[in-house]
């Protein structure tokens, strides 16, 4: 290693050596972040100021086998097989001759040339050259390897000027250009190109007869061709169609183009051009704030309504009104703010007009968890919030209201005639405020919590069970009865001490007290009263007691035994029939809500009296990290629990427990996981009756065979509801005719398949299908031909949907799938259907 002697004349070499580096990396597919280096500020040469590579801003390192100085020339020169290796700027720099010409201010690089920048993006050239102006820059047999794996090689890059730079005969591909032996490959993908000039005035790359290519064969040719510059984050410009084919609106082609008004602001446009229906035009508005960010999406059509309305098969409309043309629109907006301090507040604003407009025009992702508050499946939820969370405390504040796009009572014969949930049976929640405080340090050796609540719902449309007791649901008619309003206030302090024996037992004694006051309006008036106050309290103390067991096995397999168990003693549970079940309507028993003082989500419905609970998991872990898992675990109480069960609307008389807690025996809790290899993993969840019967469960499986090979299965069973409910329902078409008997039953049981598989190199087919069990039919399918490589993944197949929820009936048709790597991808099937 030498060193110039020369303070000055090693700084002038360090600053243009670095011009040239930042010339070669203002390159059309290198960060430009680089340019920045072109006239630096000089810089104390201090320890502070040294960067990760142990060199000051003014400093540089060499490392050659000669060095030399002729008059006003400096060259850094390698023996044969060697290189010499430059470091500043942490840019590194290796070539087999590097000179400088102090009075003329050339530098040049030559012999196997590279540099490598901060980011790690490598820059490869034969020679290197560049002039004192600093303004113009040479590269020979350039190329280029950017740290996402994409390749750009040129003839020659030459910059011309300060914002210019210009590649000769050009090549760019996002794909590997080398297989893993190191020897050459055709890329998948590629641009060919006589010339392409990056402006960066224009901040766009501009391509003179542009030649894009598939495996090596020329497919598209463009004579002028642009797109912005790589080095912009976002810019205004066309972004990649969908094109897909639905029976009911035919070809169908969105263009979406993006307008960025400035760093923190966009608009996308994206209208729909369909060839049998009018148009949807889509747009979406992003704007992020100094504390927030607002994204608000919509769609508008003036269009005829379209779907099969033919009950009878006649060929004609079984409506009662005509099909007209109507302004038909929808709107998805949510924001949110982090205010300075412990506050902050959102909002959700989401309405359609149509509720099968999403379905007909396959609006993308239209169901998404957004805000304080979650929509359930199919609903959509408009809200405003504000929270306060500190160390020790939380506060939120709530309002909003729901639309509902279920299926109520499906017609099979006529889809586009679907009777959908009434919206006025679903209730304006305002407020609904939730809090929660406990204090910093222990209170009697244990940890305190403090929880508030407090709730108001309001309703139009009448509501029965489970929401109204079996006491208070009426008999006969229930046409034109008000909706059921509620508001209730509580609150809850949890005081809760962990002690582990020397034996390793770990002891959890804990306290629990609990007080509720509701406020009940617009009761059935066959009741005899209109409104009532109900308070209720609850006082449980109980002991959580676990011991963990480990024994290892020869070969290093370990089994843990996890046995726990917990006994509660609770007042009465004081269920008042005038109390509305509003929140405690679904209980999903598992590892983790079968041990919880209140097992119900909400707080309409609670457990008293003397309960004991008990479960075991046992984990087996043994060599490669495979891994099994299982829990068992059930709960007894002393008395059954009558409360618990929901009547049949139309049948009173009957009922039945959907929580599997109203016996003195709870349903079994059935857990576990599965680890078998790093190729196969599954996990499953079940409940089970005392009979023996499943009520629910869930498995999945999936698994991995040989490079890229892959599948997925799935299986789920709801068995709650075994009398299989149905609920009279008002029908729009005829209200003066009888009642539509709306199904409530929640018995549901579907198969999931999902399955790649390559049959020969990088070509192979994909199949997926989602299999109704209770209607023994296949709702949603798949099947297509695969091509997948390092780039660029292609399908092509046939698609067919046939949910309930589509007013034109079962749809299909061809679907094609593209995926290019660092383009990004365009797809069918994106609408977010769910189950």
């Amino acid at each position: 290693m030498q060193r110039d002697r020369s303070v000055l004349n090693r700084r002038a070499l360090r600053l243009r050596l670095l011009a040239g580096t930042a010339a070669i990396l203002l390159g059309p597919w290198i960060p430009a972040a680089a340019a920045q280096a072109q006239t630096p500020t000089p810089a104390p040469e201090s320890a502070a100021e040294a960067g990760p590579d142990g060199l000051t801003p003014q400093a540089a390192y060499f490392d050659a086998d000669i060095l030399s100085r002729e008059g006003d020339v400096v060259t850094a020169d390698s023996y044969p097989g060697n290189r010499v290796l430059a470091r500043f700027q942490q840019h590194t720099l290796r070539a087999g001759k590097v000179t400088y010409d102090l009075a003329q201010g050339l530098a040049s690089a030559s012999g196997n040339a590279q540099l490598v920048d901060p980011d790690g993006n490598i820059v490869f050239a034969s020679l290197l050259e560049l002039n004192s102006d600093l303004q113009t820059g040479v590269a020979v047999d350039f190329a280029t390897r950017m740290t996402n794996g994409a390749s750009l090689m040129a003839a020659t890059a030459v910059r011309r000027s300060s914002t210019v730079n210009e590649l000769n005969y050009a090549i760019f591909t996002p794909c590997p250009v080398c297989n893993a032996d190191g020897s050459t490959r055709t890329p998948t993908i590629s641009i060919q190109a006589e010339k392409v000039v990056q402006d960066e005035a224009l901040r766009a790359i501009l391509y003179r007869n542009a030649v894009f290519k598939v495996g090596g064969v020329p497919v598209f040719y463009l004579p002028v061709f642009a797109h912005p510059d790589p080095t912009v984050e976002r810019a205004s410009g066309f972004l990649v169609p969908l094109i897909n084919y639905d029976q009911g609106r035919g070809l169908s082609y969105e263009q979406p183009y993006l307008i960025v008004v400035s760093p923190s602001e966009d608009w996308l446009i994206s209208p729909q051009i369909n060839s049998r229906v009018a148009p949807l035009l889509n747009a979406q508005w992003r704007r992020r704030f100094a504390n927030g960010t607002v994204v608000a999406r919509g769609g508008y059509t003036y269009a005829q309504n379209f779907g099969d309305f033919d009950i009878d098969g006649d060929g004609i409309d079984d409506t009662l009104v005509p099909l007209a043309e109507e302004h038909r629109s929808y709107l998805l907006a949510h924001g949110r703010f982090d205010l300075d301090g412990p506050w902050r507040w959102g909002f959700t604003a989401e309405r359609t007009s149509d509720k099968t407009l999403f379905d007909r025009y396959d609006i993308i992702s239209p169901y998404q968890d957004n805000g304080l508050y979650y929509g359930d499946q199919r609903r959509l939820i408009s809200q405003l919030y504000a929270e306060r969370q500190t160390q020790n405390s939380y506060l939120s504040v709530a309002a909003f209201s729901l639309q509902s796009l279920r299926v109520a009572a499906a017609n099979e014969d006529a889809p586009g005639l679907n009777i959908f949930e009434n919206d006025n049976s679903l209730p304006i929640v305002a407020p609904l405020i939730d809090a929660r405080w406990e204090p910093s340090g222990p209170l009697f050796g244990g940890r305190l919590r403090l929880r508030g609540s407090s709730v108001a719902l309001f309703r139009d449309a009448y509501v029965g069970g489970p929401v109204l007791r079996p006491e208070q649901i009426p008999t006969g008619s229930t046409f034109g009865l008000p909706g059921v309003d509620s508001r209730r206030i509580s609150g809850q302090a949890e005081w809760r001490r962990t002690l582990i024996s020397t034996a390793g037992v770990r002891w959890e004694p804990f306290v629990d007290l609990r007080t509720d006051i509701y406020s009940v309006a617009d009761l059935p008036p066959m009741l005899g009263v209109d409104s009532a106050t109900i308070t209720r309290g609850r006082a449980t103390a109980g002991l959580d007691v676990s011991y963990p067991l480990v024994r290892r096995f020869a070969g290093g397999a370990d089994l843990v035994l996890e046995p726990v168990g917990q006994l509660s003693l609770s007042t009465d549970a004081d269920l008042d029939p005038r109390i509305p079940n509003e929140d405690s309507q679904t209980l999903e028993l598992d590892e983790s809500s079968l041990f919880r003082v209140d097992r119900f989500p909400g707080q309409d419905l609670y457990e008293g009296g003397l309960r004991l609970t008990a479960g075991t998991r046992a984990t087996l872990n043994w060599a490669g990290g495979r891994q099994a898992s299982l829990f068992v675990g059930r709960s007894l109480r002393l008395d059954e629990e009558p409360a618990f069960l929901v009547p049949v609307p139309d049948a009173p008389t009957q009922l039945y427990d959907p929580t599997g807690l109203a016996e003195k025996s709870s349903d079994w809790v059935v857990q576990g996981s599965f680890t078998p290899s790093d190729r196969v993993r599954g996990w499953g969840h079940a409940t089970v009756d005392s009979s023996g019967s499943i009520r629910r469960a869930e498995l999945t499986v999936d698994g991995r065979w040989g490079r890229r090979n892959q599948g997925s299965l799935t299986y789920i069973v709801d068995r709650s509801d075994p009398l299989r409910r149905l609920n009279p329902y008002p029908n729009p078409f005829d209200p003066a005719g009888p009642p539509i008997q709306q199904s409530l039953n929640r018995n549901y049981e579907f198969v999931q398949l999902a399955v790649q598989q390559f049959v020969r190199g990088n070509w192979g087919v994909t199949a997926t299908g989602i299999v109704d069990l209770e209607r023994n039919l296949i709702t949603r399918s798949e099947v297509g031909l695969l091509f997948d490589d390092d780039c660029f993944r292609f399908e092509l197949g046939f698609r067919r949907d046939n949910t309930r929820v589509r007013p034109s009936g079962p749809s299909e048709g061809v679907y094609v799938r593209l995926n290019l790597a660092t383009f990004g991808g365009s797809g069918y099937g994106q609408s977010d259907r769910r189950w």
